[in-house]
């Protein structure tokens, strides 16, 4: 049975505008009940969205271009955001797609793949990504709305020209390839469909006994 860890001491070292860090040692028992002190220091974030949107009237998606100072790069990537407090997954993306794409589905004509919810890098942060594919029936375009240090470059290319892409977020990457998982499988349905079984060639006849095979 595993034992709970134990927090023992817990301290906030620094703030920011968007995350916080704390330092904090933590107990730890082994299957010998052994204790154990490790410290360690974890960002405390809040959880985000990501999404990977689909027209599907064109079989388009949306690619990002957007500065990212972690890994100083102008990186592609996908739409996403932080959720406000109290906000619920799909809430947090109608609203971060409209902020930044100026995309707003018919939520009429909206199919949700829920990939699922993944640690950013649970070794030193309590980020929770919530990753999902947006398949869009239909939508309308309108103003983006940026945050005043933000600014994002949108455009719909092609599956063959997203996967050309070099993608470096790793949620990002989740998506794409759930995507990817999808399309393969609706392919390999569409091709059982469409298989005659009418062409399929007739078994030839076992030759009678005494014949003489050419």
């Amino acid at each position: 049975m595993t034992v709970p860890a134990v927090v023992e001491s817990s301290e906030t070292v620094y703030r920011g505008a968007v995350f916080r860090i704390d330092d904090m040692t933590i107990a730890l028992t082994d299957r010998r009940g052994g204790r154990h002190t490790i410290r360690r220091q974890v960002m405390r974030h809040a959880p985000c969205v990501v999404l990977l949107v689909h027209d599907t009237a064109t079989d388009r998606y949306l690619l990002e271009r957007e500065y990212r100072a972690g890994s100083d790069l102008f990186a592609y990537g996908l739409p996403a955001g932080l959720m406000d407090g109290g906000e619920e997954p799909m809430a947090a993306a109608m609203r971060e797609l409209a902020e930044e794409t100026g995309v707003v589905p018919d939520e009429r004509e909206l199919k949700v793949d829920r990939v699922g919810a993944f640690y950013s890098s649970e070794g030193m942060a309590d980020e929770l990504a919530h990753i999902m594919v947006l398949h869009l029936g239909a939508w309308r375009q309108e103003e983006r709305r940026f945050d005043g240090d933000e600014y994002v470059e949108s455009s719909w290319v092609s599956w063959r020209d997203l996967l050309a892409t070099r993608v470096t977020s790793s949620n990002g990457m989740i998506a794409i390839q759930h995507e990817a998982l999808r399309r393969l499988r609706d392919a390999s349905a569409r091709a059982d469909a469409s298989y005659d079984t009418h062409n399929i060639p007739e078994r030839p006849r076992p030759a009678e006994e005494g014949a003489i095979l050419e």
